[in-house]
């Protein structure tokens, strides 16, 4: 969770509003992952790097 709140730049509120469904594509994490932001209402894509889907397999 640490690395994708890095990944992403969400705010707290946010990430803790992310669902399983947003961040993967049936069990493999996507590469790239878009939400809706609560405080502004716009869209945010961001990039999943490397590291974040490897930290939550170990």
């Amino acid at each position: 969770m640490f690395n994708l709140a890095i990944d992403s730049k969400l705010r707290a509120c946010d990430l803790t509003k992310l669902r399983v469904s947003d961040v993967c594509l049936g069990s493999r994490v996507t590469n790239r992952a878009t939400v809706m932001q609560q405080k502004t209402q716009r869209p945010v894509q961001f990039e999943i790097t490397d590291q974040t889907p490897a930290s939550s397999e170990a």
